[in-house]
């Protein structure tokens, strides 16, 4: 059986020619030594076009002197590139996660070379894609030349993400830990927000939950709850203590019954470690994860997303600040629709009520430039920390004095007035 091809970072990178698309395996998976020596070559290269979903580490090709020779091209901003990304140097794709994989399948983005990291070939020659499968696999089958690091440390996880050594055309050896991060300590207004979103969870409910505070302290409140099943985006640490007492087992769901169905994770050394060879954990495509044809099939799918902004007719903003693109559309309307449609679904958007300056996120108008993640014909339930309310059905007024009854008390006269100027009666 033919061996996987090694070499070093530094031979490897030299496949990246000038003015070729670049694809970037992203979260915990992000391979930084191949990025890191690729940035090395700057001085040689020009208009490399660098695509990703979210990435970790430091991303060197977005500052100077790299960034003369790299272009971002992201469907999705992390911190570490949201500088480049509203700048010359950069730009972002508004799309679904549900959809990106067409952008390779169909090659309305060829790919020349496809950065991944692995776990070891196991005796029958196949490598695992660790914890981020979401449109890695896609992009990899689309590219001409793929280059891996070859990595001890990458949990072996079931699912989609299994790739023979032989798609790999260049693998280089590392041994170093995939990213890690521990569970984010949740403040006052976190915990009281969690609160009220786990009231919202039903026993034998199938989760959609984000990374965070807030998804953390809903999830540490569902420990008297009952068979939970998990068909989500992405998960973290929370679900662990569930998992280990049995709140979490996934008997009632429909799809992979029994099964944690996810597209990437990204959390401790000790969730690794659980998802290592564990037969419970199927990680497949973020074009099956976010189908959300596949999601509504699911019973009692409770979607838990959060928002920058909300007007007071209901339109969410998620993605931007005004016209700044702070992240990305993602997979938020692929699960708002899938547990719209889900037989006794709940989609919930939560949020604190004021930003940390202390202006109000529920506002009278979205920003000049803000971008509608999610429609306001698609909202369900909003929670802040004063409370939940669901917009379903509701027309503008009612919306309206739903939402104002949520807002920060500060806040509560001013909206009041937008209102009267708006409809010309109080509501």
């Amino acid at each position: 059986m033919e061996k996987l091809r090694l070499t070093t970072a530094q031979e490897a990178v030299k496949h990246i020619k000038s003015n070729s698309r670049l694809f970037v395996q992203g979260a915990a998976m992000t391979p930084t030594i191949l990025i890191d020596a690729l940035c090395q070559r700057y001085s040689e290269l020009k208009a490399v076009e660098i695509l990703h979903l979210h990435t970790e580490g430091d991303a060197p090709y977005t500052k100077d002197p790299c960034k003369q020779a790299f272009q971002i091209n992201s469907c999705f901003v992390g911190g570490n590139v949201r500088a480049a990304v509203n700048s010359v140097n950069g730009d972002y794709i508004p799309i679904f996660l549900s959809e990106v994989h067409w952008l390779f399948k169909r090659n309305i983005l060829p790919i020349d070379v496809a950065f991944i990291q692995v776990s070891l070939p196991d005796k029958h020659g196949y490598c695992s894609l660790g914890t981020s499968i979401d449109v890695t696999l896609a992009a990899l089958e689309a590219a001409k030349i793929v280059i891996a690091q070859v990595n001890p440390n990458v949990p072996r996880t079931h699912g989609d993400g299994i790739i023979h050594r032989s798609k790999i055309d260049f693998g280089i050896e590392v041994n170093q830990p995939i990213f890690s991060t521990e569970l984010p300590e949740a403040n006052d207004i976190e915990k009281r927000i969690g609160k009220h979103v786990a009231s919202l969870v039903e026993d034998g409910a199938t989760l959609q939950m984000g990374i965070g505070a807030i998804p953390n302290v809903v999830l540490a409140n569902l420990k008297s709850h009952k068979r939970l099943g998990i068909h989500t985006e992405m998960f973290s640490d929370g679900i662990l203590p569930l998992v280990e007492s049995g709140v979490i087992t996934g008997e009632d769901k429909m799809v992979k019954a029994g099964k944690i169905v996810s597209c990437f994770a990204v959390g401790s050394e000790k969730l690794y470690r659980f998802m290592d060879d564990n037969p419970t954990i199927h990680m497949k495509e973020a074009a099956y994860t976010n189908d959300t044809a596949i999601i509504r099939r699911n019973p009692k799918v409770t979607a838990i997303n959060s928002a920058i902004e909300i007007d007071l007719t209901g339109q969410v903003c998620a993605d931007t600040i005004g016209k700044y693109q702070y992240s990305g559309v993602g997979g938020q309307m692929d699960f708002i629709r899938g547990a719209s449609l889900s037989e006794g679904g709940k989609a919930i958007i939560a949020m604190p009520s004021v930003t940390s300056k202390g202006l109000s996120k529920i506002v009278p108008f979205l920003k000049e430039g803000a971008g509608v993640t999610t429609t306001r014909a698609h909202v369900h339930y909003v929670v802040t920390e004063n409370g939940v309310v669901d917009l379903y059905g509701k027309n503008l007024k009612q919306r309206a004095k739903a939402l104002i009854s949520i807002a920060h008390p500060d806040h509560q006269e001013h909206l009041e007035k937008e209102v009267f100027e708006r409809f010309k009666s109080s509501v």
